[in-house]
């Protein structure tokens, strides 16, 4: 496989998987940011823990959703990363059901 094979084909991974989080994201109420991946959760807890004078996060999600090409299986039951780096936890806006108004129930 030659270099250009392989960037085309990266290239074609991380399109399908923004296609899958674009199409998924409103199933999630938050959003996770480590300093290694990417994360939709429906339910999130960020501890801070003292490691011997190091401190470090500790983060728990459930019903979680990873940012990773590589990765076969990105839904996940239950996630646990421990970090030293921030962590960005951001709660996801679910707007209001709305009917078409042109619909059969609409106005």
């Amino acid at each position: 496989m030659s270099a250009e094979d392989l960037e085309k084909y990266e290239t074609e991974m991380e399109l399908s998987l923004y296609r899958e989080y674009r199409d998924i994201v409103g199933q999630f109420s938050y959003v996770v940011e480590t300093e290694r991946r990417f994360y939709l959760a429906n339910a999130v807890d960020v501890q801070v823990r003292d490691g011997g004078g190091d401190v470090y996060f500790e983060v728990r999600m459930s019903d979680a959703w990873v940012w990773d090409m590589y990765r076969p299986a990105r839904f996940v039951k239950n996630v646990r990363v421990i970090t030293f780096k921030d962590v960005n936890v951001e709660e996801l806006d679910k707007p209001e059901l709305r009917l078409p108004e042109d619909g059969p129930f609409g106005a």
